[in-house]
């Protein structure tokens, strides 16, 4: 339970809303990412994560105390580069350039360099648990006061190789392949712009459970908080719209900051997420 309330003051997705939902959208990398050399060593993965890291920062000019990014997978595509030149080179002279492109702090890296940010940088790797660790570590450093405000985000790519052997495995049976970036601004003080939609808490388990088994664990969740109802987005509600990937629950949240038609009732929000065996539900409510 967070001793400190946690405030969303913006997002911003490479998704935008259409007629039934959602759809995947790549940022124009041209307005975010202004130098044409720096945008062109980039692969499609890490442009599509730093730009939406920028866009979420247009026009802010309080610094930021920390950025911190997530990823389940990520730079595939540089890295299956990487590997092939191996392959190409007989073991022998593969291009370094790849390799430094697909380390997985390369775009909470370049979000430091084009933002001139010293400040705190970090970049979790958990797979199903990466966007909420991502998360966590930023909502403790508000909640102790290290932080006023903090850049957190996740970007994961799906390529023909990652399609084809995750495929093989059986893990496209209830969901679409996909991928995406989402970025948050998160403050201790409340923003200016009303209703406000808070962080109240996160919680991630790992194990084989039923639905069933899950529903009850995500009611002990909500019950800890002394909260008997609450409105739960579950999967299927979002993964519709953006696919199967380990860090979707970053979509989830950006698809709630988008809705606040969600906060009607007044209900407070329960984001649940289930990457193989990896669960998590992440406890929203607003100032509405």
């Amino acid at each position: 339970m967070l001793s400190h309330p946690v405030y969303i003051e913006r997002a911003t997705a490479s998704f935008q809303s259409a007629e039934n939902g959602f759809v995947f959208a790549e940022p124009d990398y041209k307005v975010w990412i202004k130098n044409a050399n720096m945008r062109r060593r980039m692969s499609r993965m890490v442009r599509m994560g730093v730009a939406t890291g920028m866009e979420c920062l247009d026009g802010i000019t309080e610094p930021i105390d920390a950025i911190l990014t997530a990823t389940g997978y990520g730079c595939l595509t540089d890295t299956e580069i990487f590997m092939n030149s191996f392959l190409d080179t007989d073991e022998q002279q593969p291009s370094p350039s790849s390799f430094i492109q697909s380390t997985f702090n390369t775009i909470g890296a370049q979000l430091a360099i084009l933002t001139d940010n010293h400040q705190y940088n970090n970049t979790y790797v958990h797979r199903g648990f990466s966007f909420e660790s991502a998360l966590a570590d930023a909502i403790s450093l508000l909640a102790e006061g290290d932080a006023r405000k903090v850049l957190a985000g996740a970007t994961d790519e799906m390529t023909p190789t990652l399609n084809t052997l995750l495929g093989r495995m059986g893990n496209w049976k209830h969901y679409a392949p996909g991928e995406g970036a989402a970025f948050f601004l998160l403050s201790s003080t409340p923003p200016e712009q009303t209703p406000a939609i808070i962080i109240q808490d996160i919680e991630m388990i790992t194990g084989d459970y039923t639905k069933e088994e899950l529903q009850h664990l995500a009611d002990n969740f909500i019950a800890k908080h002394g909260i008997q109802t609450a409105k739960f987005i579950s999967p299927d509600s979002y993964k519709c719209f953006c696919g199967e990937y380990p860090t979707s629950t970053s979509f989830a949240l950006w698809m709630a900051c988008k809705a606040p038609e969600l906060f009607k009732t007044g209900l407070p929000i329960v984001i649940c997420n289930s990457f193989l065996k990896n669960h998590s539900f992440i406890l929203l409510r607003s100032t509405l």
